[in-house]
């Protein structure tokens, strides 16, 4: 074997060796942490340091719209890219997202799917890109996209084969990490009312008080129970009732501010924790929800309007509890209280 062949052959296996080391470092990568962005940011840096591109992108397809939009980008016109989107089929990018196939244009200036209007907007000039679409389950989810400048080296075939490859594990982080947020929400969420469940409510109320404790800020507790709903799942069935359920947490979602937090503490009853919020603040709101209950017309299967009201308790940090358990046994007082004095009404708590 000649000299020449022998460095040709050392250099193969050292760049063979560097892909290795990477793809194992990427599957470690995978495997030791959710954080998304951090994968992803790891996995690109070693397209970064086999490939060595004068620019790269990672895009993500958006479901709705079918746009590109840059997640990570790393060129000299990388803060001017930060919110820059492609259309579905725009540019070498759009096109690889639209039709799913990797593509290497080694001279963009002879391919008319590059757009040129995005080098002059950003000031750059591109002559090859490597492109490759990234999917789950034969789905186009986003692209990674290459790009050298005049004065670069050409991309070639073994570097699409290898991002390809690499684009699979981006893939993977990317559903990992959507399925890990579904299964989050599950854990977090009432399956029937879409609100928080009782055990993640624990959680809430505890950073809710824990930031009022410090800021020295007041927080309100509201509880409130179904009235007379045995007799809607007497009368109507379970099936109805659950529905109603359903249809009642969602309107709570609809009619309560973004900070607010709802969630189903138990077979009729909610709860809604407002932060920075007084008692009589929090008295307003529920009076508010009690009548926007008695103007929804909820219907049973066969289309009956099915009346729904609740008793509503609402209790305030610092004014009626000290702790946790105080606040909530207050606010149940108070909800209680509602009840007995007719049903269909708010009662604030008093000691």
């Amino acid at each position: 074997m000649s000299s020449e062949n022998a460095k040709s052959l050392q250099k193969l296996l050292e760049r063979r060796n560097q892909e290795l080391a990477s793809m194992i470092e990427i599957g470690k990568a995978l495997t030791s942490s959710l954080e998304l962005h951090d994968i992803l940011q790891t996995i690109m840096k070693h397209v970064e340091r086999l490939i060595k591109p004068k620019a790269w992108s990672l895009l993500l397809l958006d479901k709705d719209s079918g746009d590109l939009t840059f997640e990570i980008a790393v060129s000299t016109v990388a803060e001017q890219l930060k919110g820059f989107s492609l259309k579905r089929g725009e540019g070498i990018a759009g096109w690889v997202a639209l039709h799913g196939l990797p593509l290497l244009i080694p001279d963009v200036s002879k391919d008319d799917r590059f757009a040129v209007h995005i080098d002059k907007k950003l000031l750059f000039t591109t002559r090859s890109i490597v492109c490759v679409p990234m999917k789950i389950k034969d789905q186009v989810i986003g692209v990674i996209e290459l790009i050298n400048s005049l004065e670069e080296l050409d991309f070639d075939e073994s570097d699409i084969a290898l991002l390809s490859a690499i684009a699979d594990f981006a893939a993977i982080a990317l559903d990992n990490a959507g399925n890990y947020e579904r299964i989050s929400e599950l854990v977090k969420t009432d399956d029937l009312t879409g609100l928080f469940n009782s055990r993640h409510f624990g959680h809430l109320i505890d950073d809710e008080l824990g930031r009022s404790k410090r800021y020295g800020e007041e927080i309100s507790l509201v509880f409130l129970d179904l009235d007379h709903f045995k007799s809607i799942n007497d009368s109507y069935g379970h099936l109805v009732g659950s529905r109603m359920l359903g249809e009642f947490g969602k309107l709570i979602g609809r009619h309560i501010r973004s900070s607010d937090m709802a969630a189903r503490y138990g077979g009729d009853e909610f709860a809604i924790i407002l932060p920075h919020t007084g008692k009589e603040r929090a008295v307003i709101m529920a009076e508010h929800l009690l009548d926007i209950m008695k103007k929804t017309r909820f219907m049973s299967d066969d289309n009956k309007i099915i009346h729904m009201t609740a008793s509503f308790g609402v209790a305030a940090y610092p004014s009626d509890a000290e702790s946790r358990a105080d606040l909530i046994r207050a606010a149940d007082i108070a909800m209680y209280g509602a009840k007995e004095a007719g049903r269909a009404g708010v009662r604030g708590f008093n000691r």
